[in-house]
């Protein structure tokens, strides 16, 4: 098995990247764990192919030349003087927010494509046949969101834009890993943490019909996605020695700020900036005063917001606990959080979804029977 994965549980074992060998192990046929069965069947409910118009339709139109993607309340920047006085043009401010939303629909999709990576890599370390089997089915999951989002960004604007330095960063440090632990939670609950919060907030808010449409669909995936963190966090982290607890939420705080940096950080939004005729150094200075004037107390609200998605994804696997707590309440109220339970914003969104999804499905299902897969 290979080293420093931190495993407590047989069903996550892993061996090296290259060590197929193993693979071949007789007795690994017989001893095939059945903890993921449920998800791995439920992938009938929740099936979907971007490519098939009675799912989704991007040549639906939308007039992106005059008609703002997110409500401007929901675009801060245009809030400080000197962009609100600058952008004074409303087809400027329209374009401005598509614009931010054309960045940010590409960071959804650079994250889907270092999804895609990750669950290939797993397929090729985990021992286990169940947690093998399930890795190739969200390998095959993952690998529908590239081409989704791929495609509706060419439908609205043509090309995605680059992945942002600390995210493309993390994405590679979470792929190359050796450590399944580092996977497990970088990738399930990290990144998609991240994701879903960005994804029920832009189901909430986008005006475009097929990008609400889009964020449901994959919200339909991904919801499965986390409970297979969720099993890892449930029947690891309780049996970790006090060392090793330190050693995953040490990387896990370390990688959320890598996170919260590449969202937040607005000198790395300065190709912006100078897009729209704004001078950058002015505007980040403008951010920066708007800080220091904040109050200090203040912290994420709101139930789709995607940083408070993320650090409740991980509250609620246990991954904060005395030691992280004080880096992640600078940013939520964790006694908030702690009172509203296990329920995710994008539960509701992801199961109507589903449903969704099962009248296409199954609308012949008294005619020919289902084959479930793993029953």
């Amino acid at each position: 098995m290979a080293d420093g994965n931190i495993t407590k549980d047989a069903m996550y074992g892993a061996v090296a990247p290259d060590d197929f060998e193993s693979m071949l192990t007789l007795d690994r046929y017989n001893e095939r764990s059945t903890a993921f069965d449920k998800i791995i069947s439920a992938t009938h409910d929740h099936f979907w192919d971007p490519l098939d118009k009675k799912y989704i339709d991007f040549d639906e139109p939308f007039d992106i030349e005059n008609e703002a993607m997110m409500p401007e309340e929901q675009q801060p920047l245009l809030k400080l003087p000197y962009v609100a006085e600058t952008l004074k043009d409303p087809k400027q401010r329209v374009a401005f927010i598509n614009y931010m939303q054309l960045r940010n629909f590409s960071s959804i999709l650079h994250g889907e494509q270092g999804a895609l990576n990750l669950s290939a890599s797993l397929c090729h370390v985990l021992y286990d046949q169940g947690a093998q089997e399930y890795a190739a089915n969200q390998t095959r999951e993952e690998a529908r969101h590239v081409t989704a989002f791929a495609k509706y960004i060419k439908s609205r604007w043509g090309r995605p834009t680059e992945c942002g330095a600390a995210l493309k960063a993390l994405l590679i440090d979470i792929i190359e890993a050796p450590e399944v632990y580092k996977k497990i939670v970088g990738m399930q609950m990290l990144v998609e943490g991240l994701a879903m919060g960005a994804f029920s907030n832009g189901f909430k808010y986008n005006r475009d019909p097929v990008a609400r449409k889009l964020f449901q669909l994959v919200m339909t995936d991904e919801a499965f996605h986390h409970k297979f963190g969720k099993i890892w966090a449930d029947r690891t982290i309780p049996k970790l020695t006090e060392s090793e607890r330190n050693v995953v939420e040490d990387w896990t705080a370390h990688c959320a700020q890598k996170l919260l940096f590449d969202r937040g950080d607005p000198r790395q939004q300065a190709e912006i900036y100078g897009r729209f005729g704004l001078d950058p150094e002015r505007v980040v200075a403008d951010i920066m005063q708007r800080r220091a004037e904040r109050d200090q107390t203040r912290r994420f609200k709101g139930e789709t917001n995607i940083f408070r998605v993320l650090i409740k994804t991980l509250w609620n696997a246990g991954l904060i606990t005395d030691r992280t707590r004080s880096f992640y309440a600078m940013y939520v109220d964790l006694d908030e959080v702690a009172a509203e339970g296990d329920r995710m914003p994008g539960d509701d969104i992801a199961e109507d979804g589903i449903r969704f999804l099962q009248e296409i499905n199954f609308k012949d299902r008294a005619k020919a029977p289902i084959t479930i897969a793993a029953e």
